[in-house]
């Protein structure tokens, strides 16, 4: 998604998202109003602080910002995984791999990513999944890269490119 389809998505969901001049974080999200930094100057970066600052509207509760607590930390990969599904998904995954996208600089493109966020997806995934899951018909690889495969008869898979 864009930054402009999540500021829609803000919107409607009843927040006020706003561009400020913030100094200690990329993004902030206090009651119903959501801050992005004013100075980020790519829209896909702006695009994943806002998703991880939904995700914390829709997934968290309170005050998290001492991620000394156990606790808080929890819901701060939530907010995260959250935004990951939101921004790439596991779908996203096979499309990079079914487009023949074979970088985590084209997969972070084509998902309207940063490349940061992309890798930080990965590992998140990689940690929720394992070294794959299924998806879908498909088999995602996510050691000893990014791959998939496609079940298309008893028994036969077809495989994708894969993501280095």
């Amino acid at each position: 998604m864009t930054y402009e389809e999540l500021l829609i998505e803000s919107d409607n969901s009843g927040l006020i998202a706003k561009e400020k001049n913030l100094q200690a974080h990329d993004g902030r999200l206090r009651g119903n109003r959501v801050a992005i930094r004013q100075s980020i100057q790519s829209e896909k970066k702006k695009a994943c602080v806002l998703a991880e600052e939904l995700g914390h509207y829709h997934t968290s509760s309170g005050d998290i910002l001492d991620q000394q607590s156990i606790g808080n930390r929890k819901q701060e990969n939530k907010a995260r995984m959250w935004a990951y599904d939101k921004m790439i998904g596991l779908c996203g995954i096979i499309d990079c791999c079914k487009r023949g996208i074979s970088t985590i600089h084209d997969a972070a493109d084509y998902c309207g990513v940063t490349e940061q966020f992309m890798i930080e997806a990965i590992k998140a995934y990689r940690l929720k999944y394992g070294i794959c899951t299924q998806y879908k018909g498909y088999t995602i690889y996510f050691e000893p890269w990014i791959g998939i495969m496609q079940k298309i008869g008893e028994g036969t898979y077809e495989k994708e490119e894969a993501i280095r």
